[in-house]
């Protein structure tokens, strides 16, 4: 079984930054083989993928409305993704989710939750002035 768990989520006021931290954890898991990818979602929305980075090569996938702004990058010792948040605006508001996947990932199938088998509880991002 594979646990994963969000945090550093909260309030920030526009233009602001927050780095969420995704800790992933299982017998035997090796962060190095397994794709964590980034959601999101607003209330009254759909879920929709922000980032992701993939197990085989470590290549970096962003939506269009995060890029040039939030950062993936990970820590295979500590089994640690983070998601760096820069230039928040309200937009930016939603309950954030880290989800993991050991299969490969073609290029178009990062933001396809059904790709994924292991998330978290999420974390709450809450852009306000």
């Amino acid at each position: 079984q594979v646990h994963v768990v969000e945090s550093g989520g909260g309030p920030v006021q526009p233009g602001g930054s927050l780095r969420l931290t995704c800790a992933v954890s299982g017998s035997g898991f090796t962060l190095d083989y397994w794709t964590i990818g980034w959601f999101r979602q607003a209330p009254g929305k759909e879920r929709e993928g922000v980032s992701c980075i993939r197990n085989t090569d470590d290549i970096a996938y962003y939506s269009d409305s995060v890029k040039g702004r939030f950062t993936i990058s990970k820590d295979n010792a500590k089994n640690t993704v983070y998601l760096q948040m820069n230039a928040l605006t309200p937009e930016d508001t939603a309950t954030y989710y880290c989800a993991t996947e050991l299969g490969p990932l073609n290029e178009g199938m990062w933001t396809d939750e059904e790709y994924y088998d292991y998330w978290g509880q999420g974390t709450q991002v809450t852009v306000s002035s």
